[in-house]
C-alpha cells in the first residue's frame, strides 16, 4: 500500500474515531471515579528542598476529559531537569479520588528539549503494553504529557513521546505520534 493511501486511511480512521468520540462519548468505565475534579492533592508530598507549583493532569470525573491539579514538585535547575521533575510527578502513582491516564508501572527513561522547543519524552514499554486502548483513553494519556509540559514550561511548545528510545506511530492505534504535538486544552475541563 502506498504512503498516500496509508495517510488517507489513517486520516479517515482518526476522523471516524473523533466522530464516534463526539457523538456517543464512550466513558472511561474501567478507571473513572467520582470526585476527581475536587481532589485536594492526595499524592505524596514533593521531596524536601526547593519546590515549584506545577499543573498536573488527571482523568476528570466524567472520564472523558482531563482535569488539572496544582502540585508542589521538586525544582529543576534547567528546563530539561524541570521537565524531568514534571513528568516524574505526572507518572507517580495517585490515590483516589484521582485517576491517572498513565498506565501503571510506566517509568521515565529520559527527557530532551530541542532549541526549537520540542520536548521528547522517552517512556518505558509499559505505557504501551499496559495501556487499556481506545481512542479516548489514548487521547487522555497523550495529552496528559503534552499539556503538563507545555503548560508548565514556556520553553516547551510541543511534545513527542518515545518508547524505549524509539519513535512510535501510536500508543494503541489511534493518535498519530510521529511528530511533536502542541498543547491542546480542548481535552481539559
Amino acid at each position: 500500500m502506498s504512503r498516500r493511501a496509508l495517510a488517507i486511511a489513517g486520516t479517515l480512521a482518526v476522523a471516524a474515531a473523533c466522530y464516534v468520540l463526539l457523538i456517543w462519548l464512550p466513558r472511561w468505565t474501567s478507571r473513572a471515579t467520582t470526585g476527581a475534579a475536587a481532589a485536594p492533592s492526595p499524592v505524596a508530598p514533593a521531596p524536601p528542598g526547593r519546590k515549584i507549583k506545577a499543573r498536573l493532569f488527571y482523568v476528570a470525573e466524567d472520564g472523558m476529559r482531563l482535569t488539572s491539579v496544582e502540585r508542589d514538585i521538586a525544582y529543576g535547575d534547567s528546563a530539561v531537569e524541570q521537565a524531568r521533575e514534571i513528568v516524574a510527578a505526572q507518572i507517580a502513582p495517585v490515590v483516589e479520588p484521582l485517576v491517572s491516564a498513565v498506565p501503571p508501572n510506566t517509568t521515565l527513561r529520559a527527557v530532551f528539549i530541542t532549541e526549537g522547543g520540542d520536548a521528547y519524552v522517552d517512556l518505558s514499554r509499559e505505557v504501551v503494553s499496559a495501556h487499556p486502548g481506545g481512542t479516548s483513553n489514548e487521547l487522555l494519556t497523550v495529552y496528559t504529557f503534552v499539556n503538563a509540559l507545555t503548560t508548565n514550561l514556556p520553553a516547551v511548545t510541543a511534545v513527542q513521546m518515545l518508547v524505549e528510545g524509539k519513535e512510535l506511530d501510536t500508543l494503541s492505534g489511534h493518535i498519530d505520534l510521529r511528530r511533536p504535538l502542541a498543547k491542546n486544552l480542548a481535552w481539559v475541563q
